[in-house]
């Protein structure tokens, strides 16, 4: 038993060790300025809804441990068994995402949400990982077995969940979607006249948001027309970002948490501006950079096709999540309510998001990019 529990460990040990270190120790740091960040912006909030103060801030500290786990757990995965829980958890969250139009509570005219076991779990922030590589595997296998059959699976795959999106409604969880997979299928060579006639898909899909949903069309005209719109956090925010300064005001002394509704998730770059400053938040954004272009780097290395697609689908929807997030702060995209990927308070975000970082980092493990297919 001994002997074998020793071979089990010098396994893990060496799997950890030849995990990438600056994808990992970037993913703590954003999770770190996560809590700080929560610490900061959470307190205000929850005064404001007459919760205990730290309400928010025990919540996210709850789901760091789990989000922690995942990543750990997911990185030391082979290939074959990264592929598994894939598909395992995207089976669970589909059903989950099926069962919240039925049996989720309706928050603001959406239902996203469904309470299991005490705790409130958003289903769809589990598909996104799982998406992206089941369809990365589909894709990969179309393309290396010349079988266009693949190519349709991840096609249908990717309109199941539209549909469930759709129905929620989650508009900005379905444009994720959407880049992920435009990404992962231009990665896998479609042909141009399908990638044509995908995007003229997306352009009606948009289109029909517009105009069938109240939300989307009121935060749409709100970034077409601020002069006759009500666009009260928006201006704060931009208010905020303009009189930061290079150092801010220091942790705990800012204003705008006391003023926005939202500081703790889709404005907490407000909020980091104003107490910790220019060259702190703008450390932060290119912590996001670094993570992205390291982990394309990485999966650029040798020519593995379900690796590149994977990886470059979960690396999209980091870097979605975040341009969205960080682009409504300054008023340069339309709020959608997105969290900053590790850093906003959510539960569901924070372990999906571990689950991501943690197969990022399993498939550009040194031996999991010239295994391929296997």
């Amino acid at each position: 038993m001994n002997y074998w529990a020793h071979r089990i460990f010098n396994a893990l040990g060496d799997r950890y060790r030849s995990l990438d270190r600056g994808i990992l120790y970037g993913a703590f740091l954003l999770m770190l300025f996560g809590v700080f960040l929560t610490f900061a912006a959470s307190p205000a909030v929850a005064d404001r809804n007459q919760w205990a103060s730290f309400y928010f801030v025990k919540r996210h500290l709850f789901f760091l441990a789990p989000a922690l786990g995942a990543l750990f757990f997911t990185a030391l995965l082979s290939v074959p068994n990264v592929r598994r829980l894939a598909r395992a958890l995207l089976i669970v969250s589909l059903v989950l995402m099926a069962a919240v139009l039925v049996f989720g509570a309706d928050i603001k005219g959406a239902r996203r949400w469904i309470v299991l076991f005490g705790i409130t779990i958003q289903p769809s922030e589990f598909v996104k990982p799982a998406f992206a590589v089941v369809a990365a595997w589909w894709l990969a296998s179309g393309r290396l077995i010349n079988q266009s059959r693949g190519y349709w699976k991840a096609v249908a795959l990717f309109a199941v969940v539209c549909g469930l999106l759709f129905c929620q409604p989650d508009i900005g969880m379905l444009l994720t979607i959407a880049a992920v997979f435009c990404v992962q299928l231009f990665l896998s060579g479609i042909p141009v006249v399908f990638a044509g006639a995908l995007g003229g898909f997306f352009a009606g899909l948009l289109a029909g948001a517009y105009f069938f949903f109240d939300h989307v069309r009121v935060r749409v005209d709100r970034f077409l027309n601020p002069a006759r719109e009500e666009t009260y956090q928006v201006a704060k925010s931009m208010e905020t970002l303009k009189n930061a300064g290079w150092f801010g005001k220091g942790p705990g002394e800012g204003v705008v948490k006391y003023e926005l509704p939202d500081a703790h998730t889709d404005f907490i770059m407000a909020v980091s501006a104003e107490e910790f400053g220019f060259i702190v938040t703008a450390l932060l954004v290119c912590v996001f950079i670094f993570i992205v272009l390291r982990g394309y780097a990485l999966v650029c290395r040798e020519n593995n096709y379900f690796s590149q697609i994977a990886v470059g689908g979960l690396l999209t929807q980091i870097a979605f999540q975040a341009i969205v997030n960080m682009g409504s702060t300054l008023n340069l995209l339309p709020t959608k309510g997105m969290t900053l990927p590790l850093i906003s308070y959510g539960g569901s975000s924070l372990v999906s998001m571990g689950i991501a970082f943690g197969i990022i980092l399993a498939l550009t493990h040194g031996r999991s990019l010239s295994r391929g297919l296997e």
